[in-house]
């Protein structure tokens, strides 16, 4: 349940079990259950199946996410200036790159609003990845992915909360802000039943988060953000397995379980702009900016990466297949041929820059592996 390598392999499977039992004799019948409507009217809480799993379930992975971010951001790798440099400027890349790719594609359409799909990094799936085929690597390889996709996270987690947000009631944030505060003071007092009280606080802020209109991931990030740094380690010990087997390869089933359309030899500009901008301009983006940063920065704060390893790491990056499927479903809720087209070109861009990034992943682990042994030789 902790491992990398098994929490990307249970992902994909779980994506593509998603999609085959959506285009079976069952589809019909299991895509009435995905958007029957299930929930407690009188507290304001009437979502579909669907939207339960994107919108509470996946807020544990974002408490996740706020946890790991943090940590970096108080003593990890994103706390110094100098140490956060490459990642930071590698996550630019990888976030204005695939977005004005698909800004090419789609300037001037009704389509833009999609603009943000192939932005993201699907951590999980990332690690997994490299896990498997990146065996040799070095560490700083490992420190690099994981200081990158965190930023890229943050990004998407401001994008969603802006560009994704309407009709905001405020008296909900500050309600929210207002347990926050609480728990935050509770934090301090080591004779509480603390994982109760963080519980407790985390379905009052989601809910409070949800009424707000903001959407309710959101509240799994203010949670994360508001704990000790001191004791996110261990509590990411604890709730990213479950993360791993539960959320995210619900999440993905869900998200992926789409009947596919019947395409008459055309795309829209959609599927065109998200299938390339992923891989093409995350591993362009990244990159680029990846060792263009690593020239500038002092020497003691420079990564033992060569640009071959800096584009294995972005490709790896080009899998967006939680967070990007979350920003298709928000951006083209109500057009369901396009959102269709849209995750279809996520999972197809997902693959093609997995492909790239393990493919590479692996030759330079063996490069290392070999080097290691004639070092060892000699």
């Amino acid at each position: 349940m902790k491992s990398d390598r098994s929490a990307a392999l249970l992902l994909m499977g779980a994506a593509i079990l998603g999609l085959v039992i959506a285009n079976s004799p069952f589809g019909p019948a299991f895509l009435d259950f995905k958007y029957s409507y299930v929930g407690l009217e009188e507290l304001g809480l009437k979502l579909t199946v669907e939207h339960w799993v994107s919108d509470l379930l996946l807020a544990t992975f974002f408490l996740v996410a706020g946890l790991e971010l943090k940590y970096e951001l108080t003593v990890g790798v994103l706390s110094k200036p100098s140490t956060a440099l490459v990642p930071i400027l590698a996550g630019v890349g990888g976030v204005v790159a695939p977005a004005v790719i698909y800004t090419a594609f789609n300037w001037g359409t009704e389509y833009m609003v999609g603009w943000p799909i192939p932005t993201a990094t699907d951590i999980a799936f990332a690690l997994g990845v490299l896990a498997i085929f990146g065996r040799g690597m070095p560490k700083p390889a490992r420190v690099f992915l994981l200081a990158l996709a965190i930023f890229d996270d943050l990004v998407a987690i401001l994008i969603i909360a802006i560009f994704y947000t309407e009709d905001v009631r405020i008296e909900w944030l500050l309600a929210a802000a207002i347990v926050l505060a609480g728990h935050s003071l509770a934090e301090r007092f080591n004779k509480l039943p603390i994982n109760y009280v963080r519980v407790l606080t985390f379905l009052l802020v989601w809910y409070a988060v949800y009424q707000s209109g903001v959407h309710a991931t959101i509240a799994g990030v203010a949670l994360g953000l508001i704990i000790p740094a001191k004791k996110t380690h261990a509590l990411v010990g604890k709730i990213q397995p479950w993360t791993n087997t539960v959320s995210l390869p619900v999440f993905a089933f869900f998200a992926v379980a789409i009947a596919l359309p019947t395409f008459d030899g055309s795309f829209s500009t959609v599927f065109t702009g998200i299938s390339i901008a992923l891989p093409v301009g995350k591993i362009v983006g990244i990159t680029a900016l990846a060792v263009l940063a690593n020239k500038i920065a002092k020497e003691e704060a420079r990564l033992e990466l060569e640009l071959p390893d800096f584009a294995a790491i972005a490709g790896l990056a080009g899998v967006g297949f939680t967070v990007s499927l979350l920003m298709a479903n928000l951006a083209f809720v109500g057009a369901p041929q396009i959102l269709a087209e849209a995750t279809l070109a996520v999972i197809i861009g997902s693959l093609l820059s997995m492909a790239f990034g393990a493919w590479l992943s692996q030759k330079r682990g063996r490069y290392y592996m070999a080097k290691h042994r004639e070092e060892n030789a000699s």
